[in-house]
């Protein structure tokens, strides 16, 4: 089945999961949404995230036919993932969420650093992935209102200096990192935008700290929804339709520079 997959975050952040989506399904044909004429979902209200998600999902449906939908951003997924279920009963539709979970598994010292937007980490339902596993970690959550922001205007800047000036903040207001008792030794990216700015935040953690984020969960979880449903493309290579409700420019770097491969040009949605 040919038709392709449908994902969308409030900007180019998705594209980290677009990747491990790609390596996962090579075969299948993607369409990437980035909302940012909409954005930042993060510092926005559930109703405004809600609204644009179901507008995005009718029009991915109704233009591009797709099969199934990826939400590529924690804070649509906590608004809206539900509500959409509901609406599509007949479309797959996989979320994502911070990696609290794996985390609280894999460290030792059982302090676990959390970072993500404001409405991620102030959300219902990310309170209630904390509370659920309170008995096997203590959870440190830094909201980082600007840091999705300053991820994507880098792209345009070419300018990491904001970048790394919130990572640091933000790192800082923590505690300490490291392997020994009462460290934090496990780091959750709980933004999408995150792992673009990886490589600084694991300058400033250092070596012994595990960074976790979601992309592979997320692709394993969409291969295995399509395998079941006998929906999996059987002819490739799979292509790349990139689409905005802001600059196309934009989203075309982000996809050169941050996924290392040229697509067709960005197509600019107005809704």
């Amino acid at each position: 089945m040919n038709s392709p997959i449908g994902v969308f975050d409030s900007g180019i952040g998705g594209l980290s999961v677009l990747q491990a989506l790609q390596a996962a399904l090579p075969l299948e044909h993607f369409v990437y949404l980035d909302d940012s004429a909409y954005a930042p979902y993060g510092e926005r209200g559930d109703g405004h995230v809600v609204q644009r998600s179901r507008a995005i999902t009718a029009y991915l449906r109704q233009t591009h036919g797709i099969k199934a939908l990826v939400i590529a951003c924690n804070t649509a997924t906590m608004a809206a993932v539900a509500l959409l279920r509901a609406e599509h009963p007949d479309l797959p539709i996989v979320g994502v969420e911070p990696g609290l979970k794996p985390a609280a598994a894999a460290s030792q010292t059982k302090r676990v650093g959390v970072i993500g937007t404001r409405g991620t980490v102030t959300s219902a339902k990310f309170n209630a992935l904390r509370l659920s596993l309170q008995d096997q970690a203590e959870f440190i959550v830094q909201p980082c209102d600007g840091l999705a922001d300053a991820i994507s205007r880098s792209v345009a800047t070419d300018d990491d200096t904001k970048t790394i000036a919130l990572c640091a903040d933000y790192i800082s207001a923590m505690g300490p990192f490291g392997s020994n008792p009462g460290e934090i030794d496990t780091l959750v990216l709980g933004c999408t935008h995150y792992v673009f700015a990886q490589a600084h935040l694991e300058r400033l953690v250092g070596p012994q700290v595990r960074i976790l984020s979601t992309g592979e969960p997320v692709a394993r979880r969409t291969r295995h929804l399509l395998e079941a449903s006998s929906a999996l493309a059987t002819e490739g290579p799979g292509r790349v339709q990139l689409v905005t409700t802001g600059e196309p420019a934009v989203l075309q770097a982000a996809a050169r520079r941050w996924l290392g491969f040229a697509t067709e040009d960005a197509v600019r949605w107005s809704a």
